[in-house]
């Protein structure tokens, strides 16, 4: 079994799952992540990092996303990493490349996520 990158994360790639991963299976494509079926290891770090929730177990997937498993195993099977591919190459599956743009409420969540470690850090009640 394996995690699976669902819609969610297209336009955003907002990278924290990357950070957290410890066996780098998830790789970047030209507008979301996927993460390699063949090298996941289901250690469970990059779902709960993910501000726009767009990362689940195989299983769990809902039903209006069921097909990102596929497309998420399909985009390693079109070109292997390697000489001819690099590992964060630009391009996409075709179905996220057909996608309209997603929505700018999106965005500024994913702003928001990844300025949430640097506010865990300031102490407002005694600043330096």
């Amino acid at each position: 079994m394996t995690y699976v990158i669902a819609q969610p994360c297209v336009d955003i790639k907002d990278r924290a799952c990357v950070t957290e991963c410890p066996v780098d299976c998830i790789y970047e494509g030209s507008r979301t992540l996927y993460i390699n079926p063949a090298e996941c290891v289901d250690c469970h770090a990059c779902e709960p990092v993910c501000p726009v929730e767009a990362i689940f177990y195989e299983d769990d997937l809902p039903r209006h996303w069921a097909h990102y498993r596929s497309v998420n195993a399909e985009f390693f099977e079109a070109a292997p990493l390697g000489r001819d591919r690099p590992r964060d190459s630009p391009g996409d599956h075709p179905l996220v490349t057909a996608l309209p743009p997603q929505s700018l409420y999106k965005k500024e969540i994913s702003a928001f996520a990844v300025r949430k470690e640097e506010a865990a850090d300031a102490d407002l009640w005694f600043p330096s």
